[in-house]
C-alpha cells in the first residue's frame, strides 16, 4: 500500500520515523512518501519537504509567512494527487494538518490522525472538526481517550512512543556516570524561540563558573547560529553529539517546553522547563489557553513536577535560583526522580505505541 505521512517538526519526524519502521514490518509492499524530515527519509520514505521549512511558531510569525505557507497548502495537495495513497497519516501540526484532513476528506482519500493536537489546551471545540473530517484518530497520552470520550469521540490509546524510542536508546549505547558538573541547555528547535531563550539561559551560567553547560543543537540548526551567542561565555560548548548522549551525562538541564521535556525526564535528568515568546503572540495565547501547565511531564502528572518559567519569569536570576536547587538540594532532587518514575511506569502502561499504531493503521486501510 502507499502511505502518505505529513510531519512539522522534529518530534513528528521521529515518531514517524519509527511508525514507517513498523509498517514496513507489517507491508512488505509499502512505499512512503512524506513532509518530515532526515528520519523518516532513513526510513525508507521519499521527503518532499523538510520541517525546518514548515516552522513558523505564534501568531505574529504565521501571519508574517502566510503566503509561503499557502503555497505549502497548495502544493501538498498537488503532490498527494500525483502519489494517490491509500491512506494520509497525519502527525500532530494541527495548523496544517488539519486543513489538510478537511481537504482529504473532501476528496475521499482515507486519513488518520497520529498523535492528537493538544486541544484539550485551547479551541477544544475543534473537536466537532475532528468528528466530521477524522475517521481514526490515534493519541498517546493517557488522558486524552477521557477528554475525547467526554465528546462521544472514540480514539484509540496505543501508548507513548517516546517509552520504546529511549528504552532502546539506553540499550544500545553504554550507560554512563552522570557528570556532578555537566547542566544540559535545550533552547528549542525553532531559530526565532532559540533567539529569545538562549540569552537568557546564557546569562545564568555566569552564577555556575565550575560548571560546564552544553547547548543541545537542534538537527536543523546550523553551528554559527549558536557561536554569535556564545563570545562571552568560556564555560559553555555546543554538543557535538546527539541530545539524548548528553541527556545520560548531564546532572541537571535548562529546557524549552515541547516534547523535550518529556525526553529529559524519561532520561532522569532534574529539570526546569522555560516558555517565552513575543510578548503580542503570549497576550493571545494567555487568553485562550486554560491550562494548569505548560510542560508534558506536569500535564501528564496532573501536578508540578517540574517547576516552569513562563514569560516574565523567565530570568537569569529565576533559572540561577532552580538550577542551584536541581544541583544542590538532595532533598528536591529525590523528590523529581520520584515523581519520574511514577510517570514512566504511567506511559509504560500503553504498550509500544509505534507498533500499536502501524497495527491500527494497517488494518484500518486493509479492511475499509
Amino acid at each position: 500500500m502507499r502511505y502518505y505521512l505529513i510531519a512539522g517538526e522534529a518530534s513528528g519526524d521521529l515518531h514517524g520515523s519509527n511508525l514507517i519502521e513498523e509498517l514496513k514490518a507489517l507491508d512488505k509492499g509499502a512505499a512512503f512518501r512524506c513532509w518530515g524530515g532526515d528520519k523518516m527519509k532513513a526510513a525508507g520514505a521519499t521527503l518532499v519537504k523538510h520541517y525546518k521549512e514548515l516552522a513558523f511558531m505564534g501568531f505574529t510569525e504565521v501571519l508574517k509567512n502566510l503566503p509561503q505557507i499557502l503555497r505549502n497548502f497548495k502544493y501538498c495537495k498537488k503532490d498527494i494527487l500525483s502519489f494517490q495513497p491509500d491512506v494520509i497519516i497525519f502527525i500532530d501540526y494541527p495548523g496544517f494538518n488539519l486543513r489538510m484532513a478537511k481537504w482529504a476528506f473532501e476528496q475521499k482519500i482515507k486519513s488518520v490522525f497520529y498523535i492528537s493536537p493538544q486541544v484539550w489546551a485551547w479551541k477544544e471545540n475543534r473537536v466537532k472538526i475532528f468528528k466530521k473530517y477524522i475517521p481514526k484518530m490515534i493519541v498517546i497520552l493517557p488522558f486524552e481517550k477521557a477528554f475525547f470520550k467526554k465528546w462521544n469521540y472514540e480514539v484509540q490509546y496505543v501508548g507513548h512512543p517516546l517509552i520504546k524510542v529511549i528504552n532502546d536508546y539506553r540499550q544500545k549505547h553504554f550507560e554512563t556516570t552522570k557528570d556532578s558538573k555537566l547542566v544540559a541547555l535545550l533552547p528549542g528547535s525553532r531559530l526565532q524561540e532559540i533567539k529569545i531563550k538562549l540569552p537568557i539561559m546564557l546569562s545564568a551560567t555566569l552564577n555556575f563558573p565550575d560548571h560546564s553547560f552544553v547547548i543541545a543543537k537542534a538537527p536543523s540548526v546550523e553551528v554559527e547560529f549558536y557561536q554569535q551567542f556564545l563570545r562571552e561565555y568560556q564555560n559553555v560548548s555546543i554538543s557535538s553529539f546527539d541530545t539524548y548522549s548528553l541527556l545520560m551525562m548531564a546532572s541537571a538541564a535548562v529546557v524549552t517546553s515541547g516534547t523535550a521535556t518529556l525526553e529529559t525526564a524519561l532520561f532522569g535528568v532534574p529539570e526546569m522547563v522555560c516558555y517565552k515568546t513575543n510578548s503580542l503572540s503570549y497576550e493571545i495565547g494567555k487568553r485562550l489557553i486554560k491550562l494548569k501547565f505548560i510542560s508534558l511531564v506536569n500535564l501528564i502528572m496532573n501536578k508540578a513536577v517540574v517547576n516552569e518559567l513562563i514569560q516574565n519569569d523567565l530570568t537569569p536570576e529565576n533559572i540561577t535560583n532552580e538550577l542551584n536547587k536541581l544541583l544542590f538540594d538532595q532533598e528536591y532532587i529525590a523528590r523529581i526522580q520520584q515523581d519520574y518514575e511514577a510517570l514512566r511506569d504511567l506511559l509504560t502502561q500503553g504498550g509500544d505505541a509505534s507498533e500499536n499504531a502501524a497495527k491500527i493503521i494497517y488494518k484500518y486501510v486493509a479492511i475499509h
